[in-house]
């Protein structure tokens, strides 16, 4: 990768730091509103679970544009953290904070997906016969 490229990709990936840093840190969709309406909880509590969940991902995503500019700063941005294989240009900038190849995120994402499963499955209550 070229030093035009390297620089390219370290302005937008600061940009965008900054753009994430301000969304995180407005948390005002997840205050706790106390009303005596029974139907309005429930929408201010559901509103507020999307504010939850888009905060989080909003921080997932800012942890990996952080881990981004720390691999520019080390010389190892556009290398797969885990195969070490270099990342397919298409996909660096399609998504610039990833920290896998396409294979590689395929097995993330299956991890994910069987560590969801067993989160779920130890939090049912077990089944009395």
């Amino acid at each position: 990768m070229t030093k035009v490229e390297l620089t390219k990709y370290k302005i937008f990936l600061e940009d965008k730091l900054a753009e994430l840093s301000e969304v995180v840190r407005n948390r005002e969709g997840i205050a706790i509103e106390k009303n005596a309406d029974a139907l309005d909880e429930v929408q201010h509590a559901a509103e507020r679970e999307l504010a939850i969940r888009n905060l989080d991902r909003e921080s997932q995503l800012l942890r990996n544009v952080r881990g981004a500019l720390r691999r520019l700063d080390d010389g190892s941005f556009g290398v797969c953290i885990r195969c070490e294989e270099e990342i397919n240009p298409k996909r660096i900038n399609a998504v610039p904070w990833t920290p896998f190849c396409i294979t590689c995120q395929e097995w993330a994402d299956q991890q994910k997906g069987h560590e969801d499963e067993n989160e779920m499955f130890e939090s049912e209550p077990a089944m009395v016969a």
